[in-house]
């Protein structure tokens, strides 16, 4: 019996773009309509939504406001999102909100599980010209291609999964790295784990070389700019089954060293696949905002990197003094329920 995939977007008849396109994609697969009130725990499910120039969509913002007011009722689920826009913006910003509520209320996602189309296409350019079709035929083919890898998702599990964990945080003062360390005892005696500071020397960001530079480069395992990355990070994350990101909020954005350093897998990626890596992170603000850094891994790693997202994989504090993290109240059963799930999602049974 053919895996049913469940569409949840408005009410009403699915038309205009996004519905010609998904009526194309979806064409010989087992689809379901999701109905208000009906369970959407243990199913394949794509989330899709035509945006209006302005990017507010009133059902849209309902089922965000369901999702989280209901944590678990997603529990189970596999799920990707599609995103037809008017204009040229909001498309990949409502993608990422939706794709991180859906995550905390129990969703699994595999890599790139985000099909945006602007209101011109041209985010589909360089796909309609590697694919040879138009960029209608471009979108049709990223629909199609996102609900086949929704339907036939598996999260890899392993015996001894191996766990990268990257920071740029002060030993002596970061609240981020004590949430880590409590989590490390927790996972280090079922997992290998990797840790690597981003703070020592000079981390050169990504400058932009040429593809075929960069996929030079990427083949040989490395990038143009060598130190740190290639020498540590690189060589870590092939073996990785998980990368775990630590992430003190910055000004409302990841630090400037782990976001060279994201921008610094591109390398890498072009070379291999990350789809078989899930990523975690530990979000500590001083003040507020830890939603923004946590949509900004969700979109940067899993969106573009293609790493899967596991449900519940972001744990997000706020605490501003040294060692104010650890004294929050309910801290210690957070962080435990964030170990056991890192374990649950990526180690075998």
């Amino acid at each position: 019996m053919k895996q049913e995939l469940t569409l949840v977007t408005a009410p009403g008849p699915l038309e205009g773009r996004l519905g010609r396109t998904l009526h194309a994609a979806l064409e010989g697969r087992t689809v379901r309509f999701h109905q208000e009130g009906e369970s959407l725990e243990s199913r394949r499910i794509l989330f899709a939504f035509s945006l209006p120039e302005n990017g507010v969509h009133p059902g849209l913002y309902a089922l965000l406001a369901h999702l989280r007011d209901h944590p678990g009722c997603l529990r189970g689920s596999v799920g990707g999102v599609v995103i037809d826009g008017a204009g040229d913006l909001y498309t990949k910003a409502a993608g990422r909100e939706l794709l991180l509520s859906a995550s905390l209320a129990g969703c699994t996602f595999p890599g790139r599980p985000l099909a945006e189309a602007t209101g011109n296409l041209q985010n589909f350019a360089v796909q309609a010209r590697n694919a040879g079709c138009g960029l209608d035929g471009a979108y049709r083919l990223a629909a199609a291609d996102l609900a086949d890898r929704v339907l036939r998702f598996t999260p890899p599990r392993r015996e001894r999964p191996r766990v990268l964990a990257l920071h740029a945080s002060s030993r002596a003062t970061s609240n981020t790295l004590d949430l880590w360390g409590r989590v490390r005892e927790r996972v280090g005696e079922a997992c290998q784990v990797r840790e690597i500071g981003l703070r020592n020397g000079t981390l050169e960001d990504c400058a932009g070389c040429s593809y075929t530079t960069c996929l030079h480069f990427g083949e040989q395992g490395g990038c143009f700019y060598g130190g740190l990355m290639v020498q540590e990070v690189f060589p870590a994350l092939r073996e990785a089954d998980a990368v775990v990101l630590l992430c003190p909020n910055y000004n409302d954005a990841l630090s400037a060293n782990l976001t060279a350093a994201v921008n610094r897998l591109t390398a890498l990626y072009r070379a291999a696949s990350f789809e078989d890596k899930a990523v975690f992170a530990l979000v500590v603000s001083g003040y507020s905002g830890g939603d923004i850094v946590a949509s900004q891994v969700v979109s940067a790693m899993c969106v573009n990197k293609g790493f899967w997202l596991p449900p519940g994989s972001i744990l997000m504090e706020t605490a501003h003094d040294a060692g104010a993290a650890l004294r929050l109240p309910g801290i210690g059963g957070r962080l435990e329920r964030f170990a056991e799930n890192l374990l649950f999602q990526i180690k075998a049974p």
